[in-house]
């Protein structure tokens, strides 16, 4: 069990009254019943309500303490790899709708908050891709020709702008995509499940879907506490805690964890110097970090942890050291929480969208982008699941591809990442 004091993210709830969720019991029906209580199975959730389907969602622990609601709120569109890669993989249909889809991704998320009113608090000034050697400041002139030739508010910085605009050392640039935007995730996942229940979706939390099966053209779905319920679509939306429930898909994702800390709020002679013009940044390391200030003023710093899991207070230091190296006038400064939350990786670093049988739905792998990537399909999937039609989906439908020598595959990440590390260190 991880004390308390390591587990305890900064993000506030929101100053409203918590969800009514209701207890699962052991007969029921709904056109859609969804696994997962995150952005994306409450955005598809509030989505399809919305088009008139009746939606049951199982949580097996409680809204916001899976990922959705301990990452680090960085809204950023697109996705790792850019457009004319896209239009190279995926030929130039399907390459210029995932274009389309990723480029406005962030927009979902900001547009959710606003029209509905939403105590979330957010900021869209924008993210900058902090580059740490000259190959990495090549490669984001790159990305930047390639976004700004299809009209995105983007721009390059040099040396000079970037120390400017973050006030951190050992950048020699960066890349600064307008788009996107920081969010407080807690308090949009609460509040993206306030707006399902508005519209007619039942929640069940503490209730840990164990059984899926297909019986006369339905889905049905047990749960750990005898809870029943049956319908004609199942939407899976538990990414990187996704267990054996779905034959093959836990193991074609490799989950890593993300460690955050976050400072006692800066003092004042540092909060004009540090992040001042309210950009988050994720940095060019192969083993990366990534930073933003948070509501009340905290510097909040995250990367890549132990795969096993945090035993003690040491298992941050890295963070630390990151923290003191980009910002050493925060010497001294207090670390005042710590947590993490597991992300999952795909092999290609691509998400994928799945239906090993018809009506049995999911996509996983987020690779960094999940908050603006898992929201706005949840409006594809709840499209898809009205129509039936593919071509309403970002990403092709794809088979499950478990990844070979699974539990190898993991050590091997693991050594992968020391190795990094080290290499990271030398590039100062």
């Amino acid at each position: 069990m991880i004390p308390p004091v390591f587990s305890r993210p900064v993000w506030r709830r929101p100053n409203r009254a918590p969800v009514a969720t209701v207890g699962l019991e052991q007969n029921e029906e709904a056109d859609l019943v969804i696994i997962g209580a995150g952005f994306q199975g409450l955005s598809t959730a509030l989505h399809a309500a919305r088009k008139g389907l009746s939606v049951r969602v199982i949580e097996a622990g409680r809204i916001g303490e899976g990922a959705s609601g301990l990452n680090g709120g960085q809204v950023i569109p697109g996705l790792k790899y850019d457009p004319e890669w896209l239009l190279q993989h995926f030929g130039d249909d399907r390459g210029e709708r995932l274009t389309a889809f990723s480029q406005t991704t962030a927009d979902t998320v900001f547009d959710l908050i606003t029209r509905n009113g939403l105590d979330v608090e957010h900021s869209r000034h924008g993210w900058i891709q902090a580059a740490h050697t000259e190959t990495a400041l090549a490669a984001a002139a790159e990305r930047n020709r390639q976004w700004k030739a299809r009209g995105a508010d983007v721009t390059l910085l040099n040396d000079a702008e970037i120390s400017f605009m973050t006030g951190a050392s050992g950048y020699v640039g960066g890349w600064l995509d307008r788009r996107a935007g920081v969010i407080n995730p807690l308090a949009f996942v609460l509040e993206l499940a306030r707006l399902a229940v508005e519209a007619g979706v039942r929640i069940a939390d503490g209730a840990r879907a164990t059984k899926l099966r297909q019986e006369n053209g339905r889905w049905t779905v047990e749960t750990a506490a005898g809870g029943v319920v049956r319908g004609k679509t199942v939407v899976v939306a538990s990414n990187a805690y996704s267990d054996r429930l779905v034959p093959g898909l836990a193991l074609s994702l490799v989950p890593l964890n993300s460690f955050q800390i976050a400072t006692a709020p800066l003092p004042l002679a540092q909060q004009d110097l540090i992040l001042a013009h309210g950009q988050a940044v994720s940095d060019s390391r192969r083993i990366l970090v990534y930073y933003r200030r948070s509501p009340d003023g905290r510097l909040v710093l995250g990367g890549r942890g132990r795969m096993a899991g945090p035993r003690r207070g040491e298992d941050w230091a890295h963070l630390e050291h990151a923290l003191l190296r980009l910002f050493p006038v925060l010497a001294g400064i207090d670390i005042e929480h710590r947590w993490f939350g597991q992300v999952a990786m795909t092999a290609d670093h691509l998400p994928h969208i799945h239906e090993p049988q018809k009506g049995l739905l999911m996509a996983a792998g987020c690779q960094g982008r999940g908050v603006g990537l898992m929201t706005a399909l949840g409006n594809s999937f709840a499209d898809y699941i009205e129509c039936g039609d593919p071509a309403t989906l970002p990403f092709p439908i794809s088979p499950i591809r478990p990844i070979p020598l699974h539990a190898l595959r993991q050590i091997g990440v693991a050594a992968m990442i020391t190795w990094y590390r080290m290499l990271d260190s030398r590039e100062r």
